[in-house]
């Protein structure tokens, strides 16, 4: 299993899965479809940001990002549908604080689905309030913190 910087013509790629995971959470069509730009990964966005792959056997199983601003973010991590259950998400996640630690990222914030909230207090993040949903109006998603613990050698 490796982590790669994610390549530009992986952009729709990415998209795609991004949309297929989200839609795991049971959500109507119509909210899919809205969500659809939010989740778009455009060549300009991977220029601009840290994107990053996890893949097994040079398939896809999941993809994650970072966003460097004056508080740095993670703003998306997603996993394939046909890995959820089965300890990739870990996986996942230790590759984002691994990659984290490289970008000497002391810490970050992750506005989540609130299907997710579990997963990210599982992974040690600490909810530090909501944040407005850019896709619906009067919607608010968790809003966590990861500190990032940079082990001594």
């Amino acid at each position: 299993m490796i982590v790669k910087e994610a390549l530009l013509k992986e952009a729709n790629k990415l998209s795609n899965l991004a949309l297929s995971s989200k839609a795991t959470w049971n959500y109507s069509e119509e909210f899919i479809l809205a969500c659809k730009e939010d989740l778009t990964i455009t060549q300009q966005y991977m220029k601009d940001n840290y994107v990053y792959v996890l893949e097994e056997n040079q398939e896809l199983i999941g993809f994650f990002s970072f966003q460097r601003k004056e508080v740095d973010s993670l703003d998306f991590l997603y996993l394939d549908p046909a890995y959820k259950g089965k300890g990739y998400g870990r996986i996942l996640w230790e590759s984002v604080v691994q990659k984290a630690v490289e970008l000497n990222i002391k810490s970050f914030t992750i506005d989540s689905d609130p299907n997710a909230k579990g997963y990210y207090i599982k992974m040690g993040a600490k909810l530090i309030g909501e944040t407005p949903s850019t896709v619906f109006k009067n919607r608010l998603l968790p809003l966590f913190r990861y500190d990032v613990q940079i082990e001594s050698v």
